[in-house]
């Protein structure tokens, strides 16, 4: 029988003491002190700007008292929806032309998912020549890229290039219109029903000031490229043999119009989605069947000067900052950063942008495991009481739950390195 010497015996003392003494440092690591708070438990931190003046807004701010000259109307703030006016907003209403805003949100929606390209040719069915109203006088086999039936939609309302890009996008138009009432049920519109993509169709063709707003809220913030083809006052077509005059005066007559549609016919009225934007703040007013031409640009821009003589929206840039650390119990990472998950934006009274809080509400310690981008918080944003937004606050890495097995998993490899490289 082998002895063991006295040096043999001292070495593996040590290595059994060294391993000892990395595994208690490891273990206390990765689990947090039994005693510590409860993961109910919050701290709560309140960042407040200087008291100021003003007032707050709700999902649907107090109208003000005048009456537009319309059959119905809204004004809606872009980015997050609040209304600040409403008349009759959910009545079911012919639209005329203002139903191509839903045309354009789908031909965007094909660019910006790469389905087409703004280069891409068509070629003009027997059925998109025959389309009569505002036209292009496409005929038959001519053919055309998407930009440029695209720029004759967007400013001169044309239905036949309408159809043109309905055809290209879903093969027929019947296939198209499927596809806008399909995207009307998406983004909520309950007071609408599509029989056509051109809104030459009165009769069971409808929709309501409320879902006007909708789609063109959608179309606007989602795909901010219409932009450079609504705000196009002058264009030619045919390589300039045709005119294409907007049919929106308010691009020239009112000061920082991005859009959008115009539409009329006997059974609508005259009706006009409109929208502006000044000093980053967008507005959205919608018309329907306004009696006269002047009537719809006029009641249009006296909405929209409400709205800006008014309100304003306030971005809170809070995205990817980080928001404070975080205890892990019994995580393999003893404490964490968190970070805000994105940014908001508010609607507030002109004035009062200044008098917004925000309150941070984080725990001081949660339990493992946890997984990077895991809900931990929230930033609430509020003026004068009211809640206006909230922010997500979230883990920005993982830490797993320590267990025996890992913990001696970490010594093991934490001795490898010590002794063996």
């Amino acid at each position: 029988m082998e002895v063991i010497s006295l040096k043999q015996k001292c070495r593996l003392f040590f290595i059994f003491f060294l391993i000892v003494t990395i595994l208690t440092g490891t273990v206390s690591s990765c689990v947090t002190d039994v005693n510590a708070i409860d993961e109910t438990d919050v701290s709560i931190t309140t960042i407040s700007a200087d008291e100021l003046g003003g007032e707050s807004t709700d999902t649907k701010a107090e109208a003000p008292e005048f009456h537009v000259e319309a059959k119905s109307a809204i004004l809606i703030e872009a980015e997050t929806g609040t209304v600040l006016y409403a008349f009759n907003e959910h009545e079911s209403l012919p639209i005329a032309s203002i139903t191509k805003i839903m045309t354009m949100l789908l031909v965007m929606e094909a660019l910006d998912s790469g389905k087409i390209k703004t280069s891409d040719i068509t070629t003009v069915s027997a059925h998109a020549s025959q389309m009569g109203g505002s036209q292009v006088y496409l005929k038959e086999g001519e053919t055309f890229t998407v930009e440029e039936l695209l720029k004759a939609v967007a400013v001169h309302s044309a239905n036949d290039a309408s159809v043109a890009l309905a055809e290209m996008i879903a093969g027929t138009e019947d296939a198209f219109v499927s596809m806008m009432n399909n995207k009307a049920a998406e983004l909520g519109m309950k007071n609408t029903k599509f029989l056509d993509c051109t809104g030459l169709t009165d009769e069971g063709h409808y929709s309501s000031a409320y879902d006007v707003a909708l789609m063109s809220r959608e179309l606007l913030i989602k795909h901010p490229r219409i932009i450079h083809y609504t705000t196009i006052w002058h264009d030619t077509f045919r390589d300039g043999k045709f005119d294409l005059d907007n049919t929106n005066k308010l691009i020239k007559r009112y000061r920082g119009t991005t859009g959008l549609k115009t539409g009329f016919t006997r059974a609508a009225g005259f009706c006009l989605s409109a929208s502006a934007e000044r000093d980053g703040t967008k507005f959205i007013s919608v018309i329907l069947g306004a009696k006269t031409n002047d009537e719809r640009f006029s009641e249009s821009a006296r909405l929209l000067d409400y709205a800006f003589s008014n309100w304003e929206s306030a971005k809170i840039q809070k995205k990817g900052l980080e928001a404070g650390k975080v205890k892990v119990r019994k995580g393999v990472i003893s404490e964490i950063t968190v970070n805000f998950a994105e940014d908001a934006v508010v609607v507030v009274k002109k004035g009062s942008r200044e008098k917004i809080t925000e309150t941070l509400e984080i725990p001081e310690i949660i339990n493992a495991p946890v997984k990077a981008g895991q809900a931990v918080g929230v930033l609430n944003i509020d003026l004068d009481g009211k809640r206006l937004a909230s922010i997500p606050v979230v883990a920005s890495q993982d830490s797993q739950r320590c267990t025996f097995g890992l913990a001696f998993g970490m010594v093991i490899q934490r001795w490898t390195k010590l002794f063996c490289e």
